[in-house]
């Protein structure tokens, strides 16, 4: 019978993988909560298949010793992948898969809110509330189809947020490396730097990879209009903290919304509270009532998990038995 271990599971992924091996008699599936590192990697030991999903970087001495182990393959039920070295695992003979589009829907639409809260300056207005004072000065709004969405990173995901403002109204614009024109009926593609300097909210939808680390720096910032707003829903580095932070303190736009950070792998999806936040720019960032922080929860709909374990197992046990499947990163 094959053999799966699916690495750091929660336990709002135990369902849909208790399904998942209900469909597939033949295979027997394993989960732990540890994550794949030095101290951990043997708990592979007699498995022919393995998933994980993790924040924290795998260790180098983990790849010869999987392949030791007879491993073939690691699957990562994310989109991202950068926890893991493609280059050591190349070496090591093991191909590498991921989930690039569990659901687009997902992190679009978290993309929307962020933007609806910041144009209407809801952090503002629920802080306000919270402290009985019921006064509307400062707090008026724009509605979206007055302003110009521009999205960077048009992919599965960007493309699919530029379909939900354009439905709403919004004027969109986009700049991507490989531009897709498939959807040129709902946006317009330009220059990163015009997309900076005419949009009125900044949708980040890029991966993360040598291009993109920074891509938002001190430079990018001072092209965007100081009524400008940054959405962050890609991965952390994209972003350079200190020049965001500084950008705000210097009033060079308008907020920002945030659903992943540098670091967040010491404080998202941890209780925190009564405790010193580990993070000297988180603790910045929540000093600002014009930004919106959120723990990475992009993904996290009923959908997306399911996807997540769904795709993720399929193309295991598709590299076991074939040598391949539809998601391999080359």
């Amino acid at each position: 019978m094959t053999k799966i271990l699916l690495m750091s599971v929660r336990p709002d992924e135990r369902a849909a993988m208790v399904a998942w091996a209900q469909r597939h008699p033949n295979v027997e599936i394993t989960m732990s909560e540890a994550e794949l590192h030095s101290d951990t990697v043997e708990l592979v030991a007699g498995y022919d298949g393995l998933v994980i999903q993790q924040r924290s970087q795998i260790e180098a001495d983990v790849y010869p010793r999987l392949q030791a182990l007879g491993i073939k393959q690691i699957t990562t039920r994310t989109a991202g992948y950068d926890v893991i070295d493609l280059t050591a695992a190349k070496a090591n003979n093991l191909v590498v898969s991921n989930v690039p589009a569990y659901s687009p829907r997902s992190v679009a639409e978290l993309a929307l809110t962020h933007t609806m809260r910041l144009i209407r300056k809801q952090e503002l207005v629920d802080q306000r509330v919270r402290e009985q004072d019921f006064r509307w000065a400062g707090l008026q709004g724009s509605e979206i189809h007055s302003l110009t969405i521009g999205i960077i990173g048009a992919g599965r995901i960007g493309g699919t947020s530029a379909g939900l403002f354009h439905a709403l109204g919004a004027n969109v614009i986009a700049y991507d490396i490989k531009p897709n024109h498939d959807l040129d009926d709902i946006l317009t593609f330009k220059s990163l730097p015009e997309v900076l300097q005419q949009a009125d909210v900044i949708c980040l939808h890029v991966d993360l990879n040598e291009t993109s680390a920074n891509l938002i720096d001190v430079a990018a910032l001072s092209l965007m209009k100081p009524t400008a707003y940054l959405v962050n829903e890609c991965r952390g580095p994209v972003v350079d903290t200190d020049a965001l932070i500084d950008a705000l303190a210097n009033k060079q736009i308008a907020g920002a919304a945030l659903d992943t950070m540098v670091g967040e792998e010491t404080f998202f999806n941890f209780d925190l509270r009564g405790k010193a936040l580990p993070n000297k720019n988180l603790i910045r960032l929540r000093e600002f009532d014009n930004v919106i922080i959120t723990p990475h929860v992009g993904f996290y709909t009923n959908i997306a998990v399911q996807n997540m374990v769904d795709i993720s197992l399929d193309d295991t046990l598709a590299i076991i038995t074939d040598g391949n499947c539809n998601h391999l990163i080359r």
